[in-house]
Order: structure tokens, then C-alpha cells, then sequence
């Protein structure tokens, strides 16, 4: 999205960025810049925490614990599975980038950014150490962009089915499990893998730069040939900024997720 890290909000930025030139190096994070108030995501943050405040989103701290501490891993497998699609499929066609970089993995410590970790956790709105690639590589750029741009979204969806399934299959052969605690426990934090991984779907495949939405249309319809196409991109962030506060996200994104989330329980119970 533009950020300090080059990634967006919950998916990434797959420009190459000058990487492709020099394969042993490793991205910087430059924590100077993330704090800098003149970023757009630490004022987003800033902004979405203030407004969680004064909606009493902390008024109740144990609650509020309780309910993250069950939605941690859902956010963990989430993340670096969207990353790591990226990653995969960029390797496949022949990008030795990501692999280079350490990023074709499931290990959630090569895709977790600690203080895009944080600011997701407490302002609600975070992002991922983002996935480089070149390119220069692809033998149908066009194409294969497309293929990368659409890989975190499909690895999300692979969890939401993966996750039906299984909870499918508890409530046919396990059903004694959910009178228990822990598998009270269980069923919660699945049902969130769930949800979560709903959002980080369709919240990526908005159209806004540079979510993975956006790419895809570039890809698409080959957007890069206009001259407005730039200009978009390099605002994104400020334009996501804007959608998010004024609550325009929530608007397009409520309905589709709940409609989701409601066919996909239905079919569990």
C-alpha cells in the first residue's frame, strides 16, 4: 500500500522495487519511517485507535483480551498464508525472488510484520512484511502478475472451505465436544479462522491501489497504459485512508461478509 514496507494494508505490493538486481539481500524495515507522521498508515492508526477508545472498545479489557487471544491464530495463519501464496506463485513462474528472500514458507515468522502486528491488534488495521518479486522473470507478465495478485486471496479462501470442512466434520462425528470447555474453545477460534480469513479475502480484492483488487484489474484490462494509472497508485494509501475512516470499507464489505459467514455456517450446522 505504499507504506514504509511497501505492502498494503493486509495483503502487499508486488512491485519488484530494485530487488531483482541483488538476490542476497533482505528488506529493510525502516521503523523511522512508520512512525513518521506525515505516513498515512500512522495516521490511520492513530485515528482508528482514538475512535476505538472512544467507543469503549477497551471499556471492557478482559473481554476484549479474551476475544483477540481466540482470533490470534486465524490472524497468524491468515496473514502468512496470503503471503506465502504470493510467494509460491511467483516462485513457480520462475521468479527466484521470493525464495531468495526467504519467503516461500508457512513459518509465520518470515510474513508477520511486528508493528503492523500490533497496530492490526489494537487499532484494527494493520499489515504483513510484504512479498518482492521481479517480474523480469515471468515469461506472460500479464498474466503471471495476475496469477500473483489473485494467490493470497485463493490461499484464503482455501482456509475458509478447509475450515468448514472441519468443523463440518466435528459436528457430524464430534458432536459431544461442544457441551465441553475446550472444545468450546476449539469451535470459537475456528469459526473465527473463518470470518477473519473472509475479510482478508474480500478486503484484498477491493479496487483500490495497491490492494490485490487493484492489481488484478491493472492486470486485467492492462491499466498501466494509462497515464492516470501512476498518480492513482502512488495516492492509494490516502484514498484507503479516507474509504476506511469514513467507514466506506465497512459499507461494501459488511454485507458481502455476512452473507458469506452465513453461508458458510449454514452448511457447518
Amino acid at each position: 500500500m505504499g507504506n514504509p514496507f511497501e505492502n498494503n494494508g493486509w495483503g502487499n505490493n508486488r512491485n519488484n522495487n530494485g530487488w531483482g538486481n541483488n538476490r542476497n539481500n533482505r528488506p529493510r524495515r525502516n521503523f523511522r519511517n512508520i512512525f513518521n507522521f506525515h505516513n498515512p498508515y500512522m495516521i490511520m492508526i492513530l485515528l482508528l485507535l482514538v475512535m476505538r477508545v472512544m467507543r469503549g472498545g477497551f471499556s471492557s479489557f478482559t473481554d476484549w483480551l479474551v476475544t483477540h487471544l481466540l482470533m490470534l491464530p486465524a490472524i497468524v495463519v491468515g496473514l502468512s498464508f496470503h503471503e506465502f501464496g504470493h510467494a509460491f506463485v511467483s516462485d513457480r513462474l520462475g521468479d527466484p525472488l521470493p525464495r531468495d528472500m526467504g519467503r516461500v514458507t508457512l513459518n509465520p515468522l518470515a510474513h508477520i510484520d511486528p508493528v503492523g502486528f500490533l497496530a492490526l491488534i489494537f487499532a484494527g488495521f494493520g499489515w504483513g512484511v510484504p512479498v518482492q518479486i521481479d517480474p523480469r522473470y515471468y515469461k506472460h507478465r500479464r498474466r503471471d502478475e495476475l496469477l500473483v495478485a489473485g494467490a493470497g486471496v485463493f490461499m484464503n479462501l482455501l482456509i475458509v472451505i478447509a475450515t468448514v470442512i472441519i468443523l463440518k466434520l466435528l459436528v457430524m462425528f464430534a458432536p459431544g465436544m461442544f457441551s465441553h470447555s475446550v472444545g468450546s474453545i476449539i469451535t470459537d477460534m475456528l469459526q473465527y479462522m473463518i470470518m477473519i480469513n473472509i475479510v482478508l479475502m474480500l478486503f484484498n480484492l477491493l479496487p483500490v491501489p495497491p490492494l490485490d483488487g487493484f492489481n488484478i484489474l491493472t492486470q486485467i484490462f492492462d491499466l498501466q497504459k494509462h497515464s492516470w494509472w501512476y498518480p492513482l497508485y502512488r495516492n492509494g494509501s490516502w484514498i484507503l485512508l479516507v474509504m476506511i475512516l469514513f467507514n466506506v470499507t465497512s459499507l461494501i464489505l459488511s454485507p458481502l461478509v455476512s452473507a458469506l459467514s452465513s453461508v458458510c455456517f449454514k452448511i457447518i450446522f
